[in-house]
């Protein structure tokens, strides 16, 4: 099942994100918070084997979450956000992606993708789905996964001394 990310969620996500870093940086509460509040996407997937009571009330255990910025945002979303504002006049950017450890390699991750992929069809803005994968050090993982999505690179930076990504686009048809 995947829902709306919400408050109670904070402490499972920013677990989850925290024990993935070099994949993904470092977050805290107040980040969190922000880049929720700002987010065009904020999804938590839930653990699909607890069907029932827990399930339908979305209640189930959180396994993964993403959360992604549409084009236009004036505040400061780091390097990357930057680089594709300055190359692409709309995009939906997904700016974390997290599948907690133990629940990998069982397709959430691919059903947060389609989820947002589904959200950006359905609100016709834009075709284009954005986002960067760790080169240095390499994050080969996530590099077949999107490619196997049918994401491209489109570039590449370093976005911080030692951090060189992948910029990746896919256009949605």
């Amino acid at each position: 099942m995947i829902r709306e990310m919400r408050p109670d969620d904070f402490d499972d996500v920013i677990r989850m994100n925290n024990d993935n870093i070099p994949a993904v940086s470092f977050i805290d509460r107040a980040e969190l918070h922000q880049d929720v509040r700002l987010a065009k996407h904020a999804l938590v997937v839930t653990d699909a084997a607890n069907i029932g009571h827990a399930a339908n009330t979305g209640d189930a255990p959180i396994r993964g979450f993403c959360t992604t910025f549409a084009s236009g945002i004036t505040e400061d979303l780091g390097t990357n956000y930057a680089w594709f504002t300055a190359r692409y006049p709309r995009f939906v950017y997904l700016d974390r992606v997290v599948i907690d450890d133990g629940f990998r390699s069982r397709g959430l991750g691919e059903l947060l993708y389609s989820e947002v992929e589904r959200r950006i069809r359905d609100e016709a803005v834009t075709d284009l789905f954005v986002c960067e994968v760790n080169l240095q050090p390499r994050n080969e993982g996530s590099l077949r996964f999107h490619a196997r999505l049918g994401f491209e690179q489109v570039g590449e930076q370093e976005s911080k001394p030692g951090l060189v990504v992948a910029m990746l686009a896919k256009r949605l048809t």
